[in-house]
């Protein structure tokens, strides 16, 4: 019952991580990969010395190509680019090299044009937003014998705010992280967000189950019981399932992320942050919102 008791608490911490994702948003924006904007990425590894970033800048400098330069592990960099012509590649790979004198491997060589970027945005909003719908058609669906006090249709309209809710957090960190450490989003980071609304629907519609049973048992029983107990007692008995479920993710999320490649650290950090998000609304925000939603309707009718 401490959830449901103190649900505001829980509501203003929630509008407050909102409030700063939409900021950071509207201020900062998302930086693009060349997945988005079209353009070519180059990564690189030197085999004992790493030559400084400003020795880089001076010698792509002369070439006049907007570039920018991000460490990866120890010897490497990850370099983005506008699209490059064969001609221009084979002089990134002279000014790397710094004319011979400490040649790099290429790991990966990466070029996407513009209009391509343009449709992976199109078809990565358009995957968001389907997703979404079906998993408040589908929520509607199953909980559609359940009536009172709250209609099958609120379930799916409140996990909809939930998911929200956990889509939110993590795009406005990348935000931040974007501003501050230059962080890039790309199609993995897309991938990302919609394995987290699957994964946050999962822990969602478990309580919503379990209080779609509880509210069966005490019709049957005709023990009347409190909508908002029945709602603290089913969060209750999920709680651990819930809390033990996300946390083997997590430990699993923070390997990949600290011992995994460079190119699957952000896809891995935005998993983690929005896991962490989803498993905290599913229990913090969506259930206690069941109640929220009934007071209003008796406030409504009275």
């Amino acid at each position: 019952m401490f959830v449901v008791t103190h649900r505001k608490l829980f509501y203003i911490l929630s509008g407050l991580l909102f409030v700063a994702s939409v900021v950071s948003l509207a201020v900062w924006g998302l930086q693009p990969s060349i997945d988005f904007k079209g353009g070519s990425l180059l990564e690189i590894q030197y085999r004992q010395v790493r030559p400084e970033i400003p020795m880089i800048n001076l010698a792509l400098s002369p070439l006049s190509l907007d570039h920018s330069v991000r460490p990866t592990g120890d010897l490497g960099y990850i370099i983005r680019f506008q699209s490059l012509t064969e001609e221009e590649q084979t002089k990134v790979m002279s000014a790397v090299s710094l004319n011979g004198v400490n040649i790099p491997e290429v790991k990966r060589l990466d070029t996407i044009g513009p209009l391509l970027g343009k449709e992976a945005v199109g078809k990565s909003l358009v995957a968001i937003i389907m997703v979404m719908l079906c998993i408040v058609l589908f929520i509607t669906f199953a909980f559609r014998k359940v009536s009172e006090p709250v209609a099958s249709w609120k379930y799916g309209v409140i996990t909809v705010v939930a998911l929200l809710h956990d889509v939110l957090v993590p795009t406005g960190a990348f935000a931040i992280l974007g501003h501050y450490a230059g962080f890039e989003v790309d199609t993995l980071f897309v991938t990302a967000l919609l394995v987290v609304l699957g994964f946050s629907v999962h822990d969602t519609i478990v309580v919503f189950d379990r209080v779609r049973e509880n509210l069966r048992v005490s019709h049957e029983a005709r023990n009347h019981k409190d909508f908002a107990t029945i709602v603290g007692e089913s969060i209750q008995q999920t709680f651990v399932r819930s809390i033990n479920t996300s946390l083997t993710t997590v430990i699993a999320l923070i390997v990949l992320y600290v011992i995994g490649p460079e190119v699957t650290k952000h896809f891995s950090l935005a998993l983690l942050i929005g896991i962490v998000a989803g498993t905290y609304s599913s229990i913090f925000i969506g259930s206690p919102l069941l109640v929220t939603v009934e007071k209003w309707q008796k406030r409504a009718n009275s």
